[in-house]
C-alpha cells in the first residue's frame, strides 16, 4: 500500500515539474518578444503567478533558465518537423526549411538567444556544449533520414549524400541567423535560406528543378 507521505512526495514532484514547464513557457514568450537582456526575471515570475524567489527555486540563475528555454525551443522545432507527411518529397523538405525560418522570424528574441548561447557552447565544459552537441547530432540525423525517404520515393537523386546535405543545410541556416542578428535584422533571413534551398534543390532533386 502506498503511504500518504509517498503520495505527498509524488504530488509535490508533479507540481514542481508542472511549475518548471510553466516558467520555461513564460520565459520563452518573454525572451522571444522582448529579448533576453531586456526581460527581468520578475516579469517572468509574474506571468506564472509566483515570486522571483519562487522562480529561482526552480532555476538558480537567469542563465540556467536560458538553457532550459533553448532546450524547449529545440524540442519544439523537432516536434514541428515530425508533422511532415511520411511521403514528403525532397522539394517538400527543402520548402519546409524556409517555412521553419519564417516561424523563427515570428519570435526574433529566440534567434538572438540561439546566437547568444551558441558562443558559450564552444566551451566543452559548459552545459550549453552538451545541449548543442546533442541538438546538432539529432538534427543532422533526422534531416538526413527525411532525405533518405525522399530518395526512396524517387524525388531525390539516389547518389545524394544525405548526411552531408543535411549538415550543410543546418550550418547555412544557423550561420545566417548569426548574420541576421549582427545586421540588426537587415538581412533578409527567409530570403537567404530560400535562395540556398533553391540551389540545393537544383543539385539533388530528381527533376533538377528548383523550389
Amino acid at each position: 500500500m502506498t503511504s500518504s507521505s509517498t503520495r505527498g512526495r509524488r504530488g509535490s514532484y508533479s507540481v514542481g515539474i508542472a511549475r518548471r514547464e510553466k516558467i520555461v513557457e513564460a520565459a520563452s514568450r518573454r525572451f522571444a518578444q522582448e529579448g533576453y537582456h531586456r526581460t527581468a526575471l520578475t516579469r517572468v515570475a509574474e506571468d506564472v503567478g509566483i515570486t522571483e524567489g519562487g522562480l529561482l527555486h526552480h532555476f538558480r540563475s537567469k542563465k540556467h533558465l536560458l538553457l532550459a528555454v533553448m532546450e524547449h525551443r529545440f524540442t519544439t522545432e523537432a516536434q514541428w518537423w515530425t508533422r511532415l507527411p511520411e511521403d514528403a518529397g525532397g522539394r517538400d523538405i527543402l520548402r519546409a526549411m524556409v517555412t521553419a525560418t519564417e516561424r523563427r522570424l515570428s519570435e526574433p528574441g529566440l534567434i538572438e538567444l540561439f546566437v547568444l548561447i551558441s558562443a558559450e557552447a564552444a566551451d566543452p565544459g559548459s552545459a550549453a556544449h552538451t545541449l548543442f552537441t546533442e541538438r546538432y547530432q539529432r538534427a543532422v540525423d533526422e534531416l538526413a533520414e527525411l532525405f533518405r525517404s525522399a530518395i526512396a520515393n524517387g524525388t531525390l537523386r539516389p547518389d545524394t549524400d544525405c548526411s552531408t546535405v543535411a549538415r550543410e543545410c543546418i550550418a547555412v541556416s544557423d550561420g545566417l541567423q548569426l548574420q541576421w542578428v549582427i545586421s540588426n535584422g537587415a538581412l533578409d533571413l527567409a530570403g537567404a535560406v530560400r535562395a540556398h534551398a533553391d540551389r540545393i534543390a537544383r543539385t539533388v532533386l530528381a527533376d533538377g528543378a528548383g523550389l
